[in-house]
């Protein structure tokens, strides 16, 4: 007969996401989880087979955290900016979690037109808040949300590795800017092609 857990599999997830939130993931041993549970490293293997397993359920625990952010910004009325404000959000107060999500060193780069899909499964709603927030067809809705989240995305890292700090005006004042400007050559490129056939 197996030993009894002592410790429940929530509770070990929320203690290795506790861990990679303070320190990153790297911090992440048995050890350190036995210490933070106020243990030995031992229950945590009554639970999981391997530290493997746990890592990919820390991950998959940030991930809901970070749908969470996203949620939150497409409920707002201006979706699509809401979602960059609250992705900016989620590296600030979340540092950690975002170098793990974001940050991480890829085995093999992605094509840039594939770079979003691959790394934000919240990808299909955003993409979509942009088609139909501001009438765009898949193919243009799809380049302004890759131009703006690389711009999201640098002074998301900027705040992520604490390389400066911004306000939320700021950060507001930025979004608005970069995106009508975006929005408004994208609609000036579909003109000028739609005048040309």
């Amino acid at each position: 007969m197996p030993p009894k857990a002592k410790f429940t599999r929530d509770q070990i997830i929320q203690a290795g996401l506790d861990i990679v939130r303070k320190n990153g993931m790297e911090a992440l041993s048995a050890r350190a989880l036995g210490t933070e549970l106020g243990s030995s490293a031992r229950p945590i293997f009554t639970v999981f087979q391997n530290m493997e397993e746990v890592q990919d359920e820390v991950v998959k625990s940030a991930k809901l955290l970070y749908a969470g952010y996203v949620r939150k910004g497409l409920e707002q009325d201006l979706a699509f900016k809401g979602v960059g404000t609250q992705y900016i959000l989620f590296a600030m107060q979340e540092p950690k979690l975002f170098q793990l999500l974001f940050m991480s060193e890829q085995e093999q780069a992605p094509p840039v037109i594939h770079v979003l899909s691959a790394l934000d499964d919240n990808y299909k709603d955003i993409l979509l808040s942009v088609q139909e927030g501001y009438h765009l067809s898949g193919d243009k809705a799809e380049q302004l949300y890759r131009h703006l989240w690389i711009y999201t995305h640098g002074i998301a890292v900027l705040c992520a590795t604490n390389m400066c700090v911004f306000t939320p005006q700021e950060i507001n004042s930025m979004m608005v800017q970069v995106f009508r400007g975006m929005l408004r050559e994208i609609k000036q490129e579909n003109n000028n092609g739609q005048q040309q056939q």
